[in-house]
């Protein structure tokens, strides 16, 4: 029997919660859960260029937003791909968490927006309560067909949040 789509999107989101602890109806992470900062895999064969632009938009993304990104990785074996980010100013990052801003996902070599999939039970894959300083909250795009593939380059868009050139882990 073939998995369907919602198996594995209710597998990855159990596994997230056992390996991130319970889930709580303000679901997120608290900041020491992860490390602050990780390079993706790919960021090694890009040399340090890579690395250099992953910090720099950090620094305009704190400056203007009030977040940092964590991590960008392909999940649920590959039917989607989780967004991390941590909140550095509340009052900033108030607008990544409204629910009626619509976050999407760009893959760059084809132009395709992926959007955040939306369950009967658990409603939209992504964090929408009041941000809270030094927590890491997540964010689910879709990847149907397993279109966006590691080391591939993305942008998140939420609203007039815009973060270009991130690696997929």
């Amino acid at each position: 029997m073939k998995p369907t789509f919602e198996k594995l999107l209710t597998a990855g989101v159990l596994a997230s919660a056992i390996a991130f602890g319970p889930s709580t109806s303000n679901i997120a992470l608290a900041a020491d859960e992860l490390v602050s900062l990780e390079i993706p895999p790919s960021a090694d064969s890009q040399g340090v260029d890579a690395l250099e632009q992953l910090l720099a938009l950090n620094a305009e993304l704190k400056d203007r937003w009030g977040v940092e990104i964590v991590s960008l990785r392909r999940t649920a074996h590959g039917h989607m791909l989780d967004f991390r980010y941590r909140v550095l100013d509340p009052e900033k990052a108030t607008a990544l968490f409204e629910r009626k801003t619509k976050p999407t996902l760009i893959h760059q070599a084809t132009g395709k927006v992926l959007a955040v999939p939306k369950t009967a039970k658990v409603g939209p894959l992504r964090s929408s309560d009041t941000p809270k300083e030094g927590r890491i909250y997540w964010t689910f795009f879709g990847n149907a067909g397993g279109l966006v593939k590691t080391g591939d380059k993305v942008t998140v868009a939420i609203g007039d949040f815009w973060a270009p050139n991130l690696v997929v882990e």
